[in-house]
């Protein structure tokens, strides 16, 4: 499970289409309506969160607005909560960079005609403030 601190707009059709996904299934582990994947670390922040639920809605709705931008058709109405409002979830400085690394080696391979669009400084999605940080605790560090 991926669930990108990236901005949207940074995120490949390959990527956007599997956040999208797994934001969805997370939806599910956070609403209790699922056994699988309740432990999985990437979970931690949305559920450090006042409204978890909340925190993953607006999570999706964010993708949502960017697949739609690109013309894709992610259906709004699988968001329980579409209208929540922006959890301003911290993100570090280093997982925010680790994530861009990591996109930009799948990319390499699959699209490297987006590489370019990951040039310079990543930058997180509206779900998320920029702070100053190593990689987050719950990341489970790859080689890349």
């Amino acid at each position: 499970m991926r669930l990108w601190s990236l901005e949207p707009a940074l995120l490949d059709r390959a990527a956007l289409v599997a956040c999208w996904r797994e934001a969805l299934l997370a939806q599910k582990v956070l609403a209790g309506n699922t056994r699988g994947y309740t432990r999985h670390p990437q979970l931690e922040r949305f559920r450090e969160c006042a409204d978890p639920l909340d925190a993953i809605g607006y999570f999706l709705a964010d993708l949502q607005r960017e697949a739609t931008a690109r013309g894709y058709r992610f259906d709004i109405t699988r968001i329980l909560r579409p209208s929540a409002a922006n959890p301003h979830i911290a993100v570090a400085t280093g997982q925010l960079a680790y994530e861009r690394d990591w996109l930009r080696a799948k990319v390499s391979v699959r699209d490297p005609a987006w590489l370019d669009r990951l040039a310079g400084e990543p930058r997180c999605g509206t779900t998320f403030v920029l702070v100053e940080g190593p990689i987050a605790a719950w990341e489970r560090v790859t080689p890349l």
